[in-house]
């Protein structure tokens, strides 16, 4: 005589051999969240310290400015400082100071008037390389930039291309400063380590 399963249990026993022969049948996914690496596995080399000097252009008046404003505060206006001002910039990088000068790359990204009390801005930007062997690398800028101050630095926190896990710092003293519109010539000493 043949045995019988209430309709519940057999149904426990079809599911059980169905999850049993998928969990044999289907391939296990790594489950690891993170693992060591060895600088050699992601081809990487010896660590390198490299110089880059450099003009920013800063062009916010004419026909094609290089950054244009593109938020501010109800009381931007009104501030000594410009607080609350965004610009959103793509500025020439020039091997000299005058904008006519070999094209090295450009400073992409955003500026903004972080400060109530002095010219003080939050700067989040690429340097775009075009030129030679770091055409098309580039490295990230996060800090704080008071134009005032005869020498500013600003932190590099990352990059791309030749400069993947750039770190170091970016100078900054300004050339030249046009009253009238705003322009801005910024010359730039830029240490970074790299591989």
């Amino acid at each position: 005589m043949a045995k019988t399963f209430p309709k519940s249990g057999l149904i426990i026993i079809l599911f059980s051999v169905l999850f049993a022969s998928s969990a044999v049948l289907l391939p296990v996914a790594c489950q690891q969240f993170s693992r060591k690496l060895s600088r050699k596995e992601m081809g990487l080399k010896r660590e390198k310290l490299s110089h880059l000097h450099f003009y920013f252009h800063d062009i916010v008046s004419g026909r094609n400015p290089t950054a244009v404003r593109v938020a501010a505060a109800t009381t931007t206006n009104s501030s000594a400082t410009g607080f609350g001002a965004v610009v959103m910039m793509d500025d020439p990088l020039t091997a000299g100071p005058d904008l006519s000068s070999k094209l090295v790359g450009r400073a992409q990204g955003i500026y903004a008037s972080a400060a109530q009390e002095e010219s003080g801005y939050l700067m989040v930007l690429n340097y775009v390389f075009v030129e030679g062997k770091y055409n098309g690398s580039t490295l990230s800028i996060l800090g704080r930039n008071t134009v005032l101050s005869t020498v500013r630095e600003m932190p590099v926190v990352g990059g791309s291309g030749l400069f993947r896990f750039a770190r170091g710092y970016a100078q900054a003293r300004t050339h030249y400063f046009d009253l009238k519109t705003g322009d801005a010539v910024v010359e730039y000493n830029v240490y970074v380590i790299h591989y």
